[in-house]
C-alpha cells in the first residue's frame, strides 16, 4: 500500500480529488471527480499522464451525497487503484477561512463549529466544501484532516485596500474585502522566482481567469489588492457571475421587481455574466466559435472589464511590471490574452503574437516595457504541500 495525501474540492454536485503519493516527496498519482451528486453520479478517475483509470455509474446509495460518495472514492483508493493506496491525510479546498483562519490548519470538531459559523458569508460555496469534512471527522477521526483557505492568501492586504465605505463598525464585524482564488495565486508567487527570477520584487498582477475569474496584485510575492471583494461575485465578470455591479440594482430588483432575495441571489450567481450577456454560454470556447453578435458582446466585455481591473490594480501597486495569466482561460485562450493585452497596451504590454499563439511562458515583445507570461497555476498541488507541512 502507498501512503498518500488525498486533495478534496467539493462543489454543490460534485467532487473533485487528486492523490499524491508521500514516497520520495510528493508525487501525482491519480485524479479525477464525481458529479452530478445525488442525480446518476458518475465516478471518472484518470493517472497523472491522463489515461482513463476507471468510469463508473454509481448506484443511488453509492452516489446519494457528498458522504457516500467520498466512502466510495477511499474504498475505491484502497482496493482498486493500481497498486492500492492508503491515506496519510486528506486536504481540503475551503473557500472562506474569515479573519481568524489566515493559513492552513488541522481539522477538528471545533474548527468545523467555526467554518459553519461563516456560511453565510458564502452559502453557495461553504457548505458543500465542509461537508466532506464532516463525514470524515465522524467516519475516519483519526485521519489527519487540512482545510486550505481561498481568502488566507489575502490577508496581507493592508485595511485601506479591504474596506468598504460603510459605517466602521460592520468592518470591525467581518463586512470587508476579503478576495479569493488565494490558493491560486499562492502557487504563482511561489513559481515567479524560478520562471522568472528578473520580477522579483517588483509589481506584478496575475489574472486568474476561468469560470470564476479575478485579478490580484502581488508586491514582493504578497497580495495588495484583488478584484474579488466581500463574495465571490465581485470584480470581473465570469462564467454566470455578474461581477461588480452597483448596489443600486439589488435595490431596484427588490423594490420595483418585487424579486425575493433567492431570486437575486441565483440571477447574480447563476444567470449572469456570460452566460448572461450572450444568451448562449458560459463557456468561451463555444463563444469564440459562434458567429452571434451577443456572444462577441459578451466577450468583448470579458475583455473591457478586465484591462479595466488592471488599471485599477497598477493604480494600486503605484505601476506595474508583469502581468501574468493563469486559470483555464488565461492559460488556453490565444484570442482573450491577445484582447486584453490589446486594451491595456496603453500600460506598456506589448504582446508577441508568434509567442502568444505558442503558449510560450512569456508572450511579450523584448522591449515590451510591461512583461506578459502564462503560468499554468496548481492549487491541487499548493493544498497537498500544505497538508504535508502540516502533517510532520
Amino acid at each position: 500500500m502507498t501512503p498518500a495525501i488525498l486533495v478534496l474540492n467539493a462543489g454543490s454536485s460534485s467532487l473533485k480529488f487528486q492523490a499524491f503519493e508521500l514516497a520520495g516527496g510528493l508525487r501525482p498519482r491519480l485524479r479525477g471527480q464525481i458529479e452530478r451528486i445525488g442525480n446518476a453520479p458518475h465516478f471518472l478517475a484518470k493517472d497523472a499522464g491522463g489515461a482513463e483509470l476507471a468510469s463508473v455509474e454509481l448506484t443511488p446509495a453509492e452516489g446519494r451525497d457528498h458522504s457516500t460518495c467520498l466512502s466510495f472514492l477511499v474504498t475505491w483508493l484502497r482496493e482498486k487503484a493500481a497498486g492500492g493506496m492508503t491515506l496519510a491525510a486528506v486536504g481540503h479546498r475551503v473557500s472562506h477561512g474569515g479573519s481568524t483562519y489566515t493559513e492552513p490548519v488541522r481539522m477538528d470538531a471545533a474548527v468545523l463549529a467555526r467554518l459553519e459559523a461563516l456560511i453565510p458569508l458564502v452559502p453557495l460555496h461553504q457548505p458543500f466544501n465542509l461537508a466532506p469534512i464532516r463525514g470524515l471527522l465522524q467516519a475516519r477521526p483519526e485521519l489527519p484532516q487540512v482545510a486550505c483557505f481561498d481568502t488566507a492568501f489575502h490577508s496581507t492586504q493592508p485595511k485601506l485596500a479591504r474596506l468598504f465605505g460603510l459605517p466602521k463598525h460592520f468592518f470591525d464585524e467581518g463586512l470587508l474585502r476579503y478576495g479569493f482564488h488565494g490558493l491560486s495565486y499562492e502557487y504563482i508567487a511561489r513559481q515567479l522566482p524560478s520562471v522568472a527570477p528578473e520580477l522579483a520584487g517588483k509589481r506584478v498582477v496575475v489574472a486568474h481567469l476561468g469560470s470564476g475569474a479575478s485579478m490580484c496584485a502581488l508586491q514582493d510575492g504578497k497580495s495588495v489588492a484583488n478584484s474579488f471583494g466581500f463574495s465571490a461575485l465581485d470584480g470581473l465578470p465570469m462564467g454566470t457571475r455578474c461581477g461588480s455591479l452597483d448596489p443600486g440594482v439589488v435595490l431596484f430588483l427588490a423594490r420595483e421587481r418585487q424579486m425575493t432575495i433567492d431570486q437575486i441571489e441565483s440571477l447574480l450567481y447563476k444567470q449572469s455574466g456570460l452566460l448572461g450577456l450572450s444568451g448562449i454560454s458560459n463557456d468561451v470556447r463555444v463563444l469564440l466559435r459562434s458567429a452571434e453578435p451577443d456572444a462577441q458582446l459578451a466577450l468583448d466585455y470579458f475583455a473591457y472589464r478586465a484591462s479595466r481591473e488592471l488599471g485599477s490594480l497598477a493604480a494600486a501597486l503605484g505601476g506595474l511590471d508583469a502581468l501574468v495569466f493563469t486559470g483555464g482561460i488565461g492559460e488556453n485562450s490565444v484570442e482573450m490574452r491577445a484582447r486584453i493585452c490589446e486594451r491595456a497596451s496603453w500600460l506598456g504590454l506589448e504582446l508577441d503574437p508568434a509567442a502568444n499563439q505558442a503558449a510560450a511562458v512569456r508572450i511579450s515583445r523584448g522591449q515590451s516595457r510591461v512583461g506578459v507570461w502564462v503560468i499554468p497555476t496548481n492549487e491541487e498541488l499548493m493544498i497537498a504541500q500544505h497538508t504535508a507541512r502540516l502533517l510532520k
